[in-house]
């Protein structure tokens, strides 16, 4: 089993991909947050604080287990939703990441260790060195947070989300690892904190971006006003609204570094307008529960779906099929190829579902399947623990 450790703070692990063995060396400045000046200070952000019991702390002593084992759960994410671009997404209800996570005596002390990956067809294809695979990374984050040297950890990984579906599939690693890790010794970092750990695992994996790993931890909408400092603003969505997401995945994957490369370096000032003004329009309809209004908007933008589209076979008809069969609105989930469309109603959601897995088909080529979720208003969380 790869396992991995940390000496301080201001450490970062140093090892080849192929090389089971790791160094670390205080000197070295991995990828830092915006505008720091070294690694170290990844702990002293500037961060917002987000709505929980607890505040963003910095710990000095090692806090002790509270269980043997714990499991926890992360929902998938849709990232953008049109024209948020990187500062806006949501959670998806009833379909996420598991991580299982005890203390292991066969583990050195103050070490992490990936002992099995399952789940989605393509898991196996992940490491289990966890200074590479994103819960590991998130899990390591958090370790250093808590100082935790005295115990020897083993995780394991169920995927619920296939790979490159632009579903969040690594940031719901990362999330329901982060919760798993802070659990087992208490609860003592804010949801902040965590949010944090998982950036630094989606900025090794799929680049430096919050609008999965943020709304995949804390539920809901989630709109990140600011990276640098860190600040994050839920969007309360009114409980009394039915809103029905219509997820369709074709077999089909788009790694989120490749579908990132395909952007524009440069937009027009009127394009830049438009998707500013879309974007104002989403969250205000997030708010006042509109659900014509989220999907006029979700189905706007100008900048990223028209050069991601065409590289997904069939997403322009797949999206005039959900159109034409009374979906408010339907676009990209984050990086693709998972097309997302928005309504009021479950029953109506399946029949626009099945009309757009026959539009992948026809138009693209390509087997797909649908499913049709509500909002996850939660987030991470705690879903079994053993004392």
């Amino acid at each position: 089993m790869a396992s991995a450790a940390f000496s301080s703070l201001c450490c970062r692990s140093l090892i080849h991909p192929n090389n089971s063995s790791t160094t670390f060396n205080s000197n070295y400045d991995s990828k830092a947050p915006p505008n720091s000046a070294s690694s170290s200070s990844s702990l002293s952000w500037k961060t917002r604080a987000l709505p929980s019991s607890k505040t963003s702390i910095s710990l000095i002593a090692e806090p002790e287990p509270v269980f043997s084992s714990v499991k926890s759960f992360a929902p998938a994410t849709v990232a953008n939703l049109g024209p948020g671009f990187d500062f806006l997404g949501c959670a998806v209800d009833g379909v996420g990441d598991f991580v299982t996570l005890s203390l292991d005596p066969d583990v050195r002390p103050g070490h992490i260790s990936i002992s099995d990956i399952s789940g989605f067809p393509g898991a196996n294809k992940l490491t289990i060195n966890p200074l590479f695979n994103c819960a590991g990374i998130a899990a390591i984050s958090v370790m250093k947070m808590l100082h935790i040297r005295s115990v020897g950890l083993s995780l394991s990984l169920h995927k619920g989300l296939p790979l490159g579906s632009g579903l969040g599939s690594s940031a719901a690693s990362a999330a329901a690892a982060a919760v798993a890790v802070n659990e087992l010794f208490g609860g003592k970092l804010s949801t902040s904190d965590l949010v944090l750990a998982g950036l630094e695992s989606e900025s090794k994996v799929s680049g430096y971006h919050a609008d999965n790993v943020a709304p995949a931890l804390m539920g809901g909408f989630v709109l990140i006003r600011s990276y640098d400092p860190l600040e994050l603003i839920p969007l309360k969505f009114p409980e009394s609204t039915n809103l029905f997401f219509v997820l369709v995945n074709p077999e089909f994957e788009a790694p989120t570094k490749k579908m990132r490369a395909a952007l524009p370096s440069e937009i027009t000032m009127s394009d830049h307008v438009w998707n500013c003004s879309q974007a104002g329009a989403l969250v205000a309809s997030v708010l006042q529960g509109d659900l014509r209004g989220l999907g006029k908007a979700l189905s706007s933008d100008k900048i990223v779906e028209p050069r991601r589209a065409p590289l997904i076979p069939g997403m322009e008809a797949v999206k005039a099929v959900a159109l034409e069969n009374g979906a408010f609105g339907c676009t990209i989930s984050g990086a693709g190829p998972t097309i997302v469309a928005v309504t009021d109603d479950e029953e109506k959601g399946r029949e626009i579902g099945e009309r757009m897995v026959e539009a992948f088909m026809k138009a693209g080529d390509l087997k797909a399947i649908a499913m049709v979720k509500r909002l996850d208003r939660v987030g991470a969380r705690l879903v079994h623990s053993t004392p």
